[in-house]
């Protein structure tokens, strides 16, 4: 391995914070990662980590080094961009992030002709509906439903996003139907929730504008499909995109829950970073996605 793609296994184990999670991303054995992270402490006779059983920190020169190792990584990609730029073949790994549901649906599809049809290309999908931090995590490409205030990320609009409460046809029988939003107050709200989520309230569409309704429920989940399966299995009320509950309405495992008073739409559409917008094959991507995906929305 030369010395530049250990510089690369030493950035993403500083970005990442453990040699395993590095070595993985770049897909290397945590043992590989670790002797690449030995060669370069060897070559400069100093500790650039200091390892624990529980933690992995830089040593200050450590931190010094990273600040310009990875000055280094982001202009040798930006050049390798340069030159895939002219020579009109996009070579190189894009990295894709999107919500679970979104992702399994729509974004995974769109990968296998893509690089069918531009085979220097690898493309590397991570699925969460988590918030990711972009930049730390050296995201090429983010799918997104809303739209973030970040001013280190530029926004693509794909389409509206229509989001509609849910529940089964069972559920409603059991507990009621309810009438206004008032009545979610009774009703076990299924929602989207993980650390610093920021789902605790559903912003529903009145004749008086926007209404934030404080919703609560027995049982909630980091994955959204999983809140679309108990839905259907009649534990309670989901507030879900349209596109993901479309067939269920359609054949009544779910019912629509309040339909003039619908939630916000959301929008969807791809974040970049700004480092990376002039990068070919970023660019091509998300040029083949928005014009597959806006006939979907």
């Amino acid at each position: 391995m030369s010395y530049l793609e250990s510089l690369r296994v030493f950035v993403r184990v500083v970005e990442l914070g453990s040699i395993t999670a590095g070595g993985r991303d770049l897909r290397l054995s945590p043992a590989v990662a670790s002797n690449r992270i030995k060669d370069l402490e060897n070559r400069f006779g100093l500790r650039l980590l200091n390892r624990t059983t529980r933690k992995l920190t830089t040593t200050e020169i450590g931190r010094a080094f990273y600040d310009h190792a990875r000055r280094v990584i982001e202009t040798l990609d930006e050049a390798e961009a340069l030159v895939s730029s002219f020579s009109g073949k996009p070579q190189g790994v894009i990295r894709l992030t999107a919500p679970l549901g979104l992702g399994r649906r729509l974004i995974a599809p769109l990968i296998p002709p893509f690089c069918k049809e531009n085979l220097g290309v690898e493309i590397r999908l991570r699925l969460s509906d988590r918030n990711v931090n972009i930049v730390e995590d050296a995201i090429d490409l983010a799918f997104f439903l809303g739209q973030p205030a970040d001013s280190a990320l530029t926004w693509r609009k794909i389409g509206d996003c229509p989001r509609v409460l849910v529940a089964s046809p069972a559920y409603l029988a059991a507990t009621g139907t309810p009438g206004t939003p008032d009545d979610l107050a009774r009703h076990n709200c299924l929602l989207l929730r993980y650390p610093r989520s920021p789902e605790y309230f559903w912003t529903l569409q009145t004749p008086d504008g926007p209404r934030k309704m404080m919703v609560s429920g027995r049982f909630d989940t980091d994955d959204g499909e999983v809140l679309t399966e108990w839905a259907m299995s009649g534990h309670g009320i989901a507030n879900r995109p349209r596109y993901e509950v479309a067939e269920a309405l359609a054949d009544g495992r779910l019912v629509q829950v309040l339909p003039d008073h619908p939630p916000l739409e959301a929008q969807f559409g791809c974040l970049t970073p700004h480092r990376r917008l002039q990068d070919p094959k970023v660019r091509m991507f998300a040029e083949y996605a928005v014009r597959e995906l806006r006939p979907v929305f």
